[in-house]
Parts: structure tokens; sequence; C-alpha cells
């Protein structure tokens, strides 16, 4: 019985390289937000297109896995798959940064209105020697 790794809604970009990463996977999961890669350590067969729409990834067997899209369907060995997820989003809602302190921006800001000026940019090149 076959095991569903990634279904994808949308146009998925297919990205053909040379190994180990040799095939890769690149859209939106249907049940997630933000980007997916799924690189598989296996060559694209010879017919695989540049781009799939609403793909599904499923492993048929331990090494083989089958990638079906609209009536099409193409079968892989693959070493490894590997699935690279955009965390970028959830990872600064959680830890949201620092404020600057005041002093910080106090001398970024006079920094600032220095560089605007030529007087201000000599003033700048004479302090740091």
């Amino acid at each position: 019985m076959a095991e569903e790794l990634l279904r994808f809604k949308g146009k998925v970009r297919c990205v053909a390289a040379a190994p180990p990463l040799a095939l890769t996977l690149c859209g939106t999961p249907s049940n997630e937000t933000g980007e997916v890669a799924l690189a598989f350590s296996a060559r694209a067969p010879g017919d695989f297109p540049e781009s799939l729409e609403d793909a599904v990834v499923e492993r048929v067997s331990p090494g083989n896995y089958r990638i079906t899209s609209g009536a099409r369907a193409w079968l892989l060995e693959a070493r490894a798959v590997h699935v690279h997820r955009e965390v970028a989003a959830q990872f600064y809602r959680a830890i949201p940064p620092r404020p600057v302190p005041f002093v910080k921006r106090l001398l970024w800001s006079l920094v600032l209105r220095l560089g605007a000026s030529r007087l201000g940019i000599r003033l700048l090149r004479v302090s740091r020697g």
C-alpha cells in the first residue's frame, strides 16, 4: 500500500540537476502555507515535465516513489528524499526581534543625518582616522 508523502496544490516547479539531489519539486503543499522543496536522490525520468499541476508524491515501497499529476504518473527509484520547508515566518513569529536601545537609535540617526551632507561626510571621514 502506498504512503502519501506530500500533496501539492497548484503549480509545482520541477528542477533537474546534477546528483546527488538530481530532482527537486518546489511548490505549496495543500495543507500548509509557505513553499516546500522535495528533493530526490534520483534522476528524473526522460519524459518528466518542467512543471506539474496538483502533484501527489507517494512512497510505494522502500526506495520507490510515485509522482502523480492529473492522469500521468512517474515511478522513481531514490535512495533518499529530503523535505525542505520555509519556516522563516513561523520562526520570527515565535521569536520577535528585540527592541533597539534608545542610545543606539540616536547614534545611527545622527550618523545618517551627517551622511546626508558634504560637511557631515567630511566629519565622518575625519573621525574614522
